[in-house]
C-alpha cells in the first residue's frame, strides 16, 4: 500500500494562516494534513464498502520550509499491518530539488464508519 500526491502551496497553507507561526512558508499542520491525505490514499483502495480509517497516533518532523509556490511532493507508504492496525511511513519532497521537507509516521485504525458514529 503506496501513495504519492503532490500539493502547491498557498497563502492558505503558510504557518501565519494556520495560526501556526508568523512567516508566509508551509506551515506544520498543513504538512501533516498531506502527509494523512496520503495515508488515506494508500489505504482507500482496500477498505470494504461502509469502511473508512481514522488516525491515532503521528510523529513527524518538517524539516525545511517551503515558500508559496513550491510544489511539494507527499508519499506514503504501509510499514506494517495488523489486522485493523496499518502504520505507514511519510515524507515530504520539494518537488524540483527532491529537498526532504518533512517525514514521520502514522497510525490508522480501520473501523466501520457507521458504527464509529453512533457511538458518538
Amino acid at each position: 500500500m503506496e501513495a504519492r500526491l503532490t500539493f502547491t502551496v498557498t497563502d492558505a497553507d503558510t504557518a501565519v494562516a494556520m495560526g501556526s507561526g508568523s512567516l508566509p512558508v508551509l506551515g506544520t499542520p498543513r504538512l501533516l494534513a498531506w502527509c494523512e491525505a496520503a495515508t488515506c490514499a494508500a489505504l482507500e483502495p482496500t477498505l470494504a464498502a461502509g469502511s473508512t480509517s481514522v488516525g491515532t497516533r503521528v510523529t513527524l518532523e518538517h524539516l525545511a520550509a517551503s515558500p508559496v509556490g513550491a510544489e511539494v511532493e507527499v508519499s506514503a507508504a504501509a510499514s506494517y499491518v495488523d489486522g485493523r492496525l496499518h502504520r505507514f511511513t511519510v515524507s515530504a519532497r520539494h518537488a524540483g530539488d527532491a529537498k526532504l521537507v518533512g517525514t514521520g509516521e502514522i497510525t490508522r485504525i480501520v473501523v466501520d464508519g457507521e458504527r464509529f458514529l453512533a457511538r458518538l
